[in-house]
């Protein structure tokens, strides 16, 4: 039998205040039948806009600059993106498994988590419009790009509890220990 989750301790009283957190709401304390199906919904839905990028990657990729290849050269080019493809496909794994293992080593709180969440929507207008310009110039780039972002999102999907539960159920413990002792 695999390993129990940190969060699979024995039945113990929930406290009066469970932190929300996103993506999850408070499904990640009890670990039961709703919060299994809260990640279910949210990796089919990063694997629907996983699968969306993939298809206009590849329709960039095979656009005009690679139809003005000789066949030759066109060929020897699609051999390079098919390896380079997988590679970035195995780097974006190993890049999320290695940031993962260092977010468990300091979860954050749920009030970093918070923050974060709000400097992250203060940021999306601005990336949004770099994005748009540099998708131009990547096109060339773009399956490997998409591997590599498919090879990241299937690590983050694939574990057994994300940083932000072990960092809210650290968070809990905390205040339920000082508030049994005061």
């Amino acid at each position: 039998m695999a390993s129990r989750a940190s969060s699979e301790t024995a039945a113990s009283p929930a406290p009066a205040r469970i932190p929300e957190l996103p993506g999850l709401g408070t499904t990640w304390y009890r670990r039961g039948p709703r919060y299994w199906l809260r990640r279910t919904v949210n990796a089919l839905f990063l694997l629907t806009v996983l699968a969306f990028f993939c298809y206009i990657a590849l329709v960039l990729y095979s656009g005009a600059p690679r139809t003005y290849l000789p066949r030759g050269v066109r060929t020897g080019w699609d051999v390079t993106q098919a390896v380079a493809s997988c590679v970035a496909l195995v780097w974006g794994w190993t890049k999320q498994r290695r940031s993962h293992r260092e977010a468990l080593l300091a979860p954050p709180s749920p009030g970093r988590v918070a923050g974060a969440a709000r400097d992250s929507r203060r940021r999306v207008p601005g990336l949004v419009a770099l994005g748009r310009g540099l998708l131009l110039l990547a096109a060339p780039l773009m399956p490997m790009l998409a591997a590599w972002c498919v090879g990241w999102f299937l690590a983050l999907l694939t574990v057994r509890e994300y940083p932000t539960e072990v960092g809210a159920r650290r968070w809990l413990e905390a205040q339920t220990g000082r508030s049994g002792t005061s």
